[in-house]
């Protein structure tokens, strides 16, 4: 087999497992409420394709965001306007420093990202007099299963 074909059959399927695990795991967090939500993975996937004009990695992360919040019904466009406040405000002009550092950049990536985002979601439930989340055990979870996977990844 040619390398060129076996190169684009290895694309092709990459980019289908990553299409059904858009559409359907966060269908699957609706179901089975103890699956991380993994916010800081695909943020700090949109902060990479940001920084590298990689276009596959924003899409990516930006379709996973918005399936996110239509089924579970959080408010839209909030963990997007998150993680392009942390790409302004922390990573582009002081996570430069870090370049040199393999896993620092990651892991201080997810936790800044999971932490402006449960500010904001907190804000958003201030200021409107909603409650769209209940902080437990569920949410230090998923943190920790980004950091995890960050690490690993």
């Amino acid at each position: 087999m040619n390398k060129k074909v076996h190169g684009s059959i290895t694309k092709f399927i990459i980019t289908m497992l990553a299409l059904i695990f858009i559409l359907f795991y966060p269908m699957l967090i609706s179901i089975y409420v103890f699956l991380p939500l993994l916010i800081g993975i695909m943020g700090y996937a949109l902060l990479r394709g940001i920084e590298k004009g990689n276009f596959f990695y924003m899409v990516i992360s930006l379709l996973y965001f918005i399936n996110l919040e239509v089924n579970l019904s959080l408010p839209y466009f909030l963990t997007i306007i998150s993680t392009l406040l942390v790409y302004v405000l922390i990573y582009n002009p002081y996570f430069t420093h870090f370049k040199r550092c393999q896993i620092c950049r990651p892991v201080l990536s997810v936790l800044f990202l999971d932490g402006v985002y449960l500010g904001s979601l907190l804000f958003y439930d201030f200021i409107f007099q909603t409650h769209s989340i209940v902080l437990d055990n569920l949410l230090l979870y998923s943190l920790i299963v980004d950091l995890l996977v960050v690490v690993i990844l």
